[in-house]
């Protein structure tokens, strides 16, 4: 009886424990995140911060009459369809081809990986460099008898801002992928080469099953990233870019050096919700995927 009741006392102070170990954290999380965004929440509910009247959803029925908006949303949900999907496919594609023996693997690897060590700042001298009007690529298509092209201020500038993104991006989804193809076990594979399994048939029955928490993972981390493409667009067109690269981030900056914290904090809330939604979207997805894996 008296073990019971000190393995009950000893239960109930690591308990507490570790209660005031987190409540740091959680006071900095809501003082942080929670609040500024109840906050956030607040503002897009009234008229302006002075008279703080309550007006309800009329802000957001604002916003979706702003032109400006609209083009944003567009442009942000055109990138982040085409980015996102294409830095999860080639990530996978390449650390599976990594997982062979190829020659030049290690140069193949680091080529993927330099760019995580390479400021923003210089990513984007680097892209000025190759794709400016006078850069090194339109002296390649002038060698050819080509017409040089102004690619970041022409309809392909987003196609220019994807490729960036991927070349930014690929090379840590590819070690992600990597890992977790290693942690596949070696006997289930071994039991579908002898029973006479095909890779394709291994690929889709087997790895991709085991994948599919790092496929979630890569995915919701992919997405992040192409809400944060912002900065390398700014810095290489400012406030204002080519209507293609007017992206939802331009629309709140603008927004918010213009002190118009209605339309930015109702903005900033359809964005959480938006997140919220396909992120509840994949969570389901992958339980519903993964679920033998688990078994």
């Amino acid at each position: 009886m008296k073990n019971k009741t000190k393995d009950q006392c000893g239960r109930r102070g690591e308990r507490v424990f570790s209660n005031i170990c987190v409540f740091p954290s959680f006071i900095g999380v809501m003082l942080f995140f929670f609040v500024p965004f109840c906050i956030v929440i607040y503002y897009s509910l009234i008229n302006n911060p002075v008279l703080k009247e309550f007006v309800g959803l009329e802000n957001y029925f604002k916003l979706f009459s702003n032109a400006a908006f609209i083009k944003a949303v567009k442009n942000t949900a055109f990138f982040s369809l085409v980015s996102v999907p294409l830095a999860v496919v080639l990530s996978l594609g390449l650390a599976i081809l990594l997982e062979r023996n190829i020659p030049g693997k290690s140069i193949f690897r680091t080529f993927f990986l330099s760019p995580l060590m390479v400021p923003t700042a210089s990513v984007v001298l680097v892209w000025q460099v190759i794709f400016h009007n006078h850069g090194t690529l339109n002296q390649l298509i002038e060698h050819f008898g080509g017409n040089s092209v102004d690619w970041i201020k022409s309809p392909y500038g987003q196609l220019v801002i994807i490729c960036m993104f991927l070349w930014k991006n690929l090379g840590y989804n590819m070690i992600l992928f990597m890992s977790a193809l290693c942690a596949i076990p070696r006997d289930i594979i071994e039991v579908a080469d002898l029973e006479g399994a095909g890779s394709w048939y291994k690929f889709i029955h087997i790895k991709l099953r085991y994948l599919s928490p790092t496929i979630l993972f890569v995915l919701i981390l992919s997405l992040i990233n192409s809400f944060k493409i912002f900065r390398e667009v700014y810095l290489l067109t400012g406030n204002y870019p080519q209507d293609k690269l007017y992206m939802l981030q331009h629309f709140m900056n603008n927004t918010f050096n213009s002190l118009d914290y209605q339309k930015l904090s109702s903005a900033a809330v359809l964005l959480a919700l938006v997140m919220i939604v396909i992120i509840a979207v994949l969570l389901i997805a992958e339980n519903i995927f993964g679920k033998d894996v688990e078994n």
